[in-house]
């Protein structure tokens, strides 16, 4: 494979790695249907009551990653937080893909682009600007990845059903949430980009490259949109609205 001037452009597109997940990682009877969510809260909630069962847990050198088990509308659903970061995240993606997942939407939060998004509103991304590393192992160089329009669908499906209002939307996706700058900003929502988050060009790239259905729901965090100065408007203290928000993923997973 011929250098590039960047490594970063450096695409190989041969289908097997050296470390290649389906084969030393054991398939499990595990759902088809999977929640990745950044709520820690909502699946310790979950289990504490009883109401989740662990299935396996993945073993990283940062911590241990619970895989859980849930009944939901008389249907097995599985649901894991997969850690902050697309490198991190589409690790545990694809493990939880090898273990025999295949349909999966992503639930959390991210910096809002503009100040008129309130806290708490949703959020459907419709492609991602990769402005982070791991989507380019995954994919050949592009600015944008597309989400699975599948999965988009049927977050809508499930938004308008229960008459929930939602904003669809590009997501710039970083590794570098302290070099948002001004410059960057207006050059994103010039793009059409409404927020900024870390994981989900990464997840799109993951789920393409796999062959498996992913989409994402994301709830207005932090003001970014240097309009004013940063404010993080509490956004991490919204329990009621990442678990309403982490039920409604699983609704729409469930229709996948």
């Amino acid at each position: 494979m011929p250098p590039k001037k960047f490594p970063i452009l450096e695409f190989d597109p041969a289908p097997k790695a050296i470390i290649e997940p389906g084969e030393y990682i054991k398939p499990l009877d595990v759902p088809q249907h999977c929640v990745i969510t950044f709520f820690r809260e909502v699946l310790e909630k979950l289990h504490a009551a009883g109401k989740a069962k662990i299935i396996t847990t993945h073993r990283w050198a940062d911590a241990d990653r619970h895989l859980y088990e849930f009944e939901f509308q008389g249907q097995r659903l599985a649901a894991i937080h997969p850690g902050v970061g697309a490198a991190l995240a589409c690790g545990i993606l694809e493990e939880v893909i090898a273990r025999g997942c295949r349909k999966f939407i992503v639930c959390g939060g991210c910096g809002v682009l503009d100040r008129e998004i309130a806290v708490g509103h949703l959020i459907v991304p419709t492609a991602a600007v990769r402005d982070e590393g791991t989507s380019y192992h995954y994919l050949s160089p592009s600015r944008e990845v597309q989400a699975d329009p599948v999965a988009v669908s049927a977050i809508e499906k499930t938004l308008s059903a229960q008459k929930i209002p939602y904003h669809r939307s590009k997501t710039w996706t970083t590794d570098a949430p302290y070099r948002e700058t001004p410059a960057k900003v207006q050059q994103r929502r010039a793009e059409g980009c409404a927020t900024v988050e870390m994981e989900a060009a990464g997840f799109f790239a993951v789920a393409q490259f796999r062959g498996v259905t992913l989409g994402q729901i994301l709830y207005g965090g932090d003001d970014v949109s240097g309009e004013a100065e940063w404010d993080q408007r509490a956004w991490h203290q919204q329990f009621d609205v990442r678990e309403r928000l982490f039920w409604l993923a699983a609704e729409a997973c469930l229709q996948l």
